[in-house]
Protein backbone atom coordinates (compact mmCIF):
# COMPACT_ATOMS: atom_id res chain seq x y z
CA UNK A 1 0.00 0.00 0.00
CA UNK A 2 1.09 3.38 -0.79
CA UNK A 3 0.27 5.95 1.40
CA UNK A 4 -0.87 9.90 -0.05
CA UNK A 5 -2.26 11.52 3.24
CA UNK A 6 -3.70 14.77 1.97
CA UNK A 7 -6.03 16.13 4.81
CA UNK A 8 -7.59 15.06 8.53
CA UNK A 9 -6.76 11.40 9.17
CA UNK A 10 -5.39 10.04 6.73
CA UNK A 11 -1.56 11.67 7.91
CA UNK A 12 -2.40 9.39 10.74
CA UNK A 13 -3.51 6.15 8.76
CA UNK A 14 -0.37 6.74 6.84
CA UNK A 15 1.75 6.09 9.80
CA UNK A 16 0.08 3.34 10.88
CA UNK A 17 0.42 1.32 7.55
CA UNK A 18 4.06 2.50 7.45
CA UNK A 19 5.77 2.30 10.76
CA UNK A 20 2.79 0.22 13.09
CA UNK A 21 1.62 -2.26 10.42
CA UNK A 22 4.13 -2.03 8.03
CA UNK A 23 2.43 -2.79 4.77
CA UNK A 24 3.28 0.02 2.89
CA UNK A 25 5.35 2.84 2.78
CA UNK A 26 4.51 7.29 2.88
CA UNK A 27 4.49 9.22 -0.55
CA UNK A 28 7.18 12.03 0.14
CA UNK A 29 5.71 15.59 -1.18
CA UNK A 30 8.08 17.87 -2.84
CA UNK A 31 8.37 21.27 -1.50
CA UNK A 32 4.66 22.58 -2.98
CA UNK A 33 3.12 19.54 -1.02
CA UNK A 34 2.70 17.43 -4.11
CA UNK A 35 3.51 14.04 -4.64
CA UNK A 36 5.44 13.90 -7.86
CA UNK A 37 5.10 10.64 -10.37
CA UNK A 38 8.28 9.82 -9.90
CA UNK A 39 7.96 9.61 -6.38
CA UNK A 40 4.69 7.50 -6.84
CA UNK A 41 7.16 5.48 -9.31
CA UNK A 42 9.68 4.87 -6.41
CA UNK A 43 6.90 3.76 -3.92
CA UNK A 44 5.64 1.74 -6.05
CA UNK A 45 8.80 -0.35 -7.13
CA UNK A 46 9.70 -0.55 -3.19
CA UNK A 47 6.72 -2.36 -2.57
CA UNK A 48 5.96 -4.56 -5.22
CA UNK A 49 9.13 -5.30 -7.27
CA UNK A 50 12.34 -4.64 -6.39
CA UNK A 51 12.60 -2.49 -2.66
CA UNK A 52 14.23 -3.09 0.20
CA UNK A 53 11.38 -3.21 2.37
CA UNK A 54 9.09 -5.54 0.01
CA UNK A 55 10.28 -9.10 1.49
CA UNK A 56 9.26 -7.41 5.18
CA UNK A 57 6.10 -5.79 3.85
CA UNK A 58 4.41 -9.17 1.70
CA UNK A 59 5.68 -11.24 5.42
CA UNK A 60 3.32 -8.19 7.47
CA UNK A 61 0.57 -8.37 4.77
CA UNK A 62 0.42 -12.44 5.56
CA UNK A 63 0.23 -11.94 9.24
CA UNK A 64 -2.50 -9.69 9.01
CA UNK A 65 -4.31 -11.42 6.47
CA UNK A 66 -4.24 -14.83 8.94
CA UNK A 67 -5.27 -12.39 12.04
CA UNK A 68 -8.01 -10.96 9.77
CA UNK A 69 -9.58 -14.12 8.98
CA UNK A 70 -9.46 -15.85 12.47
CA UNK A 71 -11.27 -12.97 13.46
CA UNK A 72 -13.98 -13.46 11.33
CA UNK A 73 -14.19 -16.81 11.41
CA UNK A 74 -16.75 -18.56 13.27
CA UNK A 75 -15.87 -18.10 16.82
CA UNK A 76 -13.55 -15.24 16.20
CA UNK A 77 -13.82 -12.18 17.73
CA UNK A 78 -15.67 -10.21 15.00
CA UNK A 79 -18.18 -12.77 14.37
CA UNK A 80 -18.34 -12.81 18.34
CA UNK A 81 -19.01 -9.09 18.25
CA UNK A 82 -21.70 -8.73 15.96
CA UNK A 83 -23.45 -11.81 17.57
CA UNK A 84 -23.70 -9.87 21.01
CA UNK A 85 -24.36 -6.32 19.10
CA UNK A 86 -27.24 -8.38 17.22
CA UNK A 87 -28.11 -9.90 20.77
CA UNK A 88 -28.53 -6.32 22.26
CA UNK A 89 -30.18 -4.47 19.32
CA UNK A 90 -32.97 -7.33 19.57
CA UNK A 91 -33.68 -6.56 23.09
CA UNK A 92 -35.26 -3.44 22.31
Amino acid sequence: MVGVPQWTDQGTNAKFVEDVWGVGVRAKVDEKDVVRRDELEECIKEIVMEGEKREEIMKNVAKWKKLAKEAIDEGGSSDNNIDEFVSYLMKY
